[in-house]
């Protein structure tokens, strides 16, 4: 059964930096796009980033680009987001998804991590 296993949430200042990393397992993401949503309290889930399978094409939600990067290691199926600069609106779970259409990771992927929690204080 395809499982994405994130790590690398916690509690950070603001300003500060954070890396979470997924690893897919269970199946084959040979070919996948791969992305990250979150879901800040209240709200619903939104996209922030996502890669295509061989990393020639990043996609970012207007609101961490210039703050967030994605990448990904194919041979070791694990995506990455790096976010520097931090925010307290930055606050959320943040999940990682994986589809083998990168239109639809942005919008509606097919497979989800559990979450990880990001808290950013101010």
């Amino acid at each position: 059964q395809a499982q994405l296993v994130e790590a690398g949430g916690g509690l950070v200042q603001a300003g500060e930096s954070l890396t979470l990393s997924c690893a897919g397992s269970g199946r084959t993401f040979s070919g996948y796009a791969m992305g990250w949503f979150r879901q800040a309290p209240g709200k619903e889930r939104d996209f922030v980033a996502a890669i295509s399978w061989r990393a020639g094409i990043r996609r970012y939600a207007d609101s961490v680009k210039g703050r967030f990067t994605i990448s990904r290691d194919n041979a070791k199926n694990t995506v990455y987001l790096q976010l520097n600069s931090l925010k307290a609106e930055d606050t959320a779970i943040y999940y990682c998804v994986a589809d083998d259409s990168l239109a639809e990771v942005t919008s509606n992927p097919t497979y989800w991590g559990q979450g990880t929690q990001v808290t950013v204080s101010s």
